[in-house]
């Protein structure tokens, strides 16, 4: 992602969550790997699945995919500013 010239409103950061996700669950490449997202959701898939099956599987909702692109800076969107 490029990086902004000031931080995101909660609504620019609502809109490029958003259209990541939809572009997600209409099946975009993902930038971050399956390794990335059982670590980063450890907690969710052993409560879901057990510890044995959280090493095998990974999340699949498109909006928390988005949401953990987004924090680390991958999303190659970014809204104009209007500055005046």
């Amino acid at each position: 992602m490029v990086e902004p010239v000031r931080p995101h409103t909660r609504f620019e950061k609502a809109r490029i969550i958003g259209a990541r996700a939809l572009q997600i669950s209409m099946g975009a490449p993902l930038y971050v790997g399956e390794d990335d997202l059982r670590v980063a959701f450890r907690e969710e898939l052993v409560s879901l699945y057990g510890v044995d099956e959280a090493n095998i599987r990974f999340v699949l909702d498109p909006l928390k995919i988005a949401s953990l692109e987004y924090e680390r800076q991958l999303i190659p969107i970014d809204v104009d500013p209007h500055l005046s």
